[in-house]
């Protein structure tokens, strides 16, 4: 799957768990699905997310769905040449080329398990870094992290202008200040934000014909009693990588329909969550 297809996901991933806003249909609410007079009409709005934080704010919302973008290119760590390779050139092209030896390749170890349990340590451990002051306590570990991973996700957005693209510190500098300062206490929900984002990577690469190995390093072949059907060559390969090749090839047809449709969730959640923190913000200058 693409660079910015994951990121697409991960945002899309974090909105479906965090958000509780709902599309509201106006007039078309109650219209037959299966024409005039069918038993089946549509609903008053459309749910964006099953709401499963409570107490999460706008702002956790909308902050969650950049990091989870973000998060969603780690996997890719052991490629130099995907899109987290080029975002902080050079050092982020030796850091992919060390980390793609250490991982046996691409799509072995970071696309496993295990990548996926240490993608999550290393962000238990960052959000640990906080600061206390007389104001509350500063969060400075989940602040970095949004700001590098906020940078990853800005960087593979690429209709975004080339400007924006090459400047991805103005977005993501504001926003790792805001989560550092614990807004809603956004530090809470960065780590679950970075599984998400993982998770949804692997989830993907696994719908496309190269597959990973969920397990490395072990390699898991199908049982021996189980025939060469083309099912099984098909959903198992020879390597122990494992999928589900409804996608089929990186970059086809079928992955960009996907991509369209998951945009739109990510972006119709992002979209509710930062008209909330705007209104949020009106009326605590009207407070003043």
């Amino acid at each position: 799957m693409m660079g910015p297809h994951h990121a697409a996901c991960g945002a899309a991933g974090w909105v479906l768990i965090a958000a509780d806003h709902a599309v509201p249909l106006g007039p078309l609410t109650g219209v037959g699905l299966l024409g005039p007079g069918s038993a089946v009409v549509l609903p008053e709005a459309i749910p964006l997310g099953f709401g499963l934080l409570p107490g999460i704010t706008d702002l956790g919302i909308l902050t969650g769905a950049v990091v989870a973008a973000g998060a969603a290119l780690l996997p890719d760590a052991d490629h130099r040449r995907a899109s987290i390779a080029h975002s902080l050139p050079p050092v982020s092209e030796w850091i992919c080329a060390a980390v793609g030896r250490s991982a046996g390749g691409h799509r072995n170890g970071t696309h496993s398990l295990l990548g996926l349990a240490v993608f999550t340590l290393l962000a238990w451990l960052l959000a640990l870094l906080a600061m206390p002051t007389a104001a509350g306590t500063v969060q400075v570990g989940a602040g970095l992290g949004t700001v590098l991973l906020a940078s990853f996700a800005v960087k593979a957005l690429t209709f975004m202008p080339d400007r924006a693209q090459r400047a991805p510190w103005l977005f993501a500098v504001p926003l790792g200040a805001m989560t550092a300062l614990g807004f809603g206490d956004q530090g809470s929900w960065f780590v679950l934000a970075v599984a998400v984002g993982a998770a949804a990577h692997i989830a993907g690469d696994m719908l496309t014909d190269g597959g990973c190995n969920p397990f490395w390093p072990l390699k898991l072949r199908p049982p021996r009693s189980l025939p060469r059907t083309p099912l099984v060559r098909a959903l198992w390969s020879s390597g122990g990588r494992m999928k589900l090749p409804v996608l089929g090839p990186t970059g086809s047809r079928r992955e960009w329909t996907v991509a369209v449709v998951v945009s739109l969730v990510a972006v119709a959640g992002m979209g509710a969550a930062l008209l909330g923190v705007l209104t949020d913000g009106v009326q605590l200058l009207a407070r003043w």
